[in-house]
């Protein structure tokens, strides 16, 4: 299986960017699909996760508002939307496909190579 992001870019805060994971190799709507970010020097975090069948969502409490996830089946793609884009967002954007128990990702089966943002001010 292959996850392939696309749609990063650099911004001003305030604007928006919508990223795609473009998934290979099984289906989308079969796996927790999660998407992660990392910021220069910090440590990897989950930013939002699409659960599979239902397609139930969760995004981390300090992005919601902000941030949305959904999954178009026929295109077997993910996507992050992401609004007033602050700096702080500024990090490598990676998706990831695995199992998700509660609120995260507790095993990753597959990484995206990742995406950068860059959100000035």
């Amino acid at each position: 299986a292959q996850l392939v992001e696309s749609g990063g870019g650099s911004v001003q805060g305030g604007g928006s960017l919508k990223l795609s994971c473009l998934v290979a190799g099984y289906r989308v709507s079969h796996t927790c699909i999660s998407w992660f970010r990392q910021a220069p020097g910090k440590e990897r975090e989950g930013v939002a996760h699409i659960y599979p069948a239902t397609g139930s969502t969760y995004v981390t409490d300090s992005l919601k508002g902000r941030f949305a996830i959904s999954r178009d089946n026929d295109k077997n793609t993910a996507y992050l939307q992401m609004n007033g884009l602050k700096p702080e967002d500024t990090g490598m954007y990676y998706c990831a496909a695995g199992v998700c128990q509660g609120w995260k990702m507790s095993k990753v089966d597959y990484w995206g190579q990742g995406t950068q943002v860059s959100v000035s001010s």
